[in-house]
């Protein structure tokens, strides 16, 4: 009836498209068969009964909708348009599964499902998901506003141009949060215990998801940063690859930290690379079925492989395809995970197309790393545990106020743990402006040739999370590791 576009919101299976369904109907053709002549004709009339039985209850369920909706359209006091009763309708039987990977998108949340598998489209760059009816940041795409402003996993969207988000649909959310390149829009963020606004410039999300370099003091060593997994980012990889080979890498450092994850076929397609011919990639498994098992071929690799040593970097943020990517090299191939516990996505969605450029996006399946493992809600364990300093993960500080001595606050505290970070103390971070405080200001703001008052101000705070950030480049110890491993 419908041609099923088989597409995820992070994991997007695109494999063998058309063979699907064609096998699990001889399946079910063989099945049917071999009952008929195990039990006899019998069998054959208690499937018609069960279906007769099954398509009674369907057509009940549907008159049962028909009424209400002709019911409301018709009576109630108000007029009310048959799109927005349809809507509802949809949208209601697709909140019912509980399931915030599955929606009835609109013409406007397909275009934009569209854009993000063809990483053509402007926006801040954060994936998103529904939480309960909150929207939380999945992970921030690597070079974009998002990661630029410093939203990190986790972190809920209150507010978007002060709009709440509560109850909102996650494709809703996206749109509002979507938009033409140079226009602004404020978000309010919920960080643990801590709330706060920033306004970021939405930008064109980069098309490219693959970059890389030699390690700047070791020179064999590769480093290669995979964004997103989206539709050329298998060949991206593979031309990364080649290039930093031709540079003098001798290994690689994979980082997948924050990618959230895309298409399905190119993370089959970039795992394969690692794997020897045979070895199991990861499995999927759909409803009522034996898992079906993919395993690493040239049909996904084109026979180019990638010897040399390896290690992947993965933290919080690391979702899905990159989980795939991370668990099949980790299993199949005993690649060291350095970092973080993963996000946990183990569901596959795929997409049905109705002929108003709508779509329906359901979960079909759950996918399984090659031990069988569903990391669903879980994750993945890194082999090496590794992070940033734990003043990497505090909450933005407050401009919109001047911090100044005799004062307590968490807020203080805040400036207190950056200011010890760099250098100027003061000894304890307590939230109390004393003197230590105030001279530690002083001289941090005679060091960046700011003014030296020994309050907190806007231009002091934002010069000292710039120098924060900075800091923070140079303090990658998953990193540094990781290079150490391979080296």
């Amino acid at each position: 009836m419908f041609k099923k576009k088989e597409r995820e919101d992070t994991v997007l299976e695109k494999q063998n498209k058309g063979k699907s369904k064609k096998r699990y109907s001889l399946l079910t053709v063989v099945i049917v068969g071999v009952l008929a002549l195990l039990v006899g004709s019998g069998s054959i009339f208690y499937i018609m009964d069960q279906k007769l039985t099954a398509a009674q209850q369907t057509n009940s369920s549907m008159s049962k909708i028909e009424a209400v909706y002709s019911t409301l359209y018709n009576n109630y006091y108000q007029h009310v348009s048959r799109k927005k009763l349809e809507n509802g309708a949809l949208n209601g039987m697709v909140n019912a599964l509980g399931d915030p990977f599955s929606e009835y998108m609109s013409k406007s949340e397909t275009q934009s499902l569209n854009d993000t598998i063809s990483s053509s489209f402007t926006g801040i760059g954060a994936e998103v998901r529904k939480n309960g009816d909150e929207i939380q940041i999945v992970s921030p795409i690597d070079g974009t506003p998002a990661e630029k402003a410093g939203l990190k996993a986790n972190d809920v969207i209150q507010k978007i141009d002060g709009k709440s988000m509560s109850g909102v649909s996650l494709s809703k959310a996206v749109s509002y949060i979507r938009g033409k390149k140079g226009t602004k829009v404020t978000l309010t963020i919920k960080r643990g215990s801590e709330t706060f606004t920033k306004t970021l410039v939405r930008d064109t999300i980069p098309v490219k998801t693959v970059t890389g370099k030699l390690d700047s003091e070791h020179k064999t060593v590769g480093y290669i940063r995979v964004s997103t997994f989206s539709e050329k980012t298998a060949a991206e990889f593979k031309s990364e690859i080649k290039s930093l080979r031709k540079k003098g890498a001798k290994s690689f450092v994979i980082d997948m930290r924050d990618n959230p994850g895309g298409l399905m076929d190119q993370a089959l397609a970039m795992s394969s690379m690692f794997l020897k011919d045979g070895k199991t990639i990861m499995q999927v498994q759909t409803r009522d079925q034996s898992p079906e098992v993919f395993k690493a071929g040239k049909k996904y690799d084109g026979g180019f492989k990638v010897k040399e040593k390896t290690v992947v970097l993965i933290n919080g943020g690391s979702a899905s395809a990159a989980e795939i990517f991370s668990g099949a090299l980790n299993q199949s191939a005993n690649i060291k995970l350095i970092g973080t516990k993963s996000y946990g996505k183990g569901t596959v969605q795929n997409t049905v197309p109705f002929s108003d450029k709508t779509e329906l996006k359901v979960t079909i399946a759950k996918w399984l790393t090659p031990d069988g493992s569903w990391i669903h809600h879980k994750g993945l364990q890194p082999t090496i545990k590794r992070d940033f300093p734990s003043y990497a993960y505090q909450t933005a500080i407050n401009t919109k106020k001047t911090y100044q001595k005799g004062e307590v606050s968490d807020q203080i505290k805040k400036i207190q743990v950056l200011l010890k970070a760099l250098g100027y103390g003061p000894d304890k971070a307590n939230g109390y402006f004393d003197t230590d405080t105030q001279d530690a200001i002083k001289k941090f703001q005679a060091d960046n040739k700011l003014e030296e008052t020994g309050t907190a101000d806007k231009s002091t705070i934002e010069k000292l999370e710039g120098k924060i950030a900075e800091k923070l480049t140079n303090s990658d110890n998953a990193y540094q590791t990781a290079v150490d491993e391979v080296k």
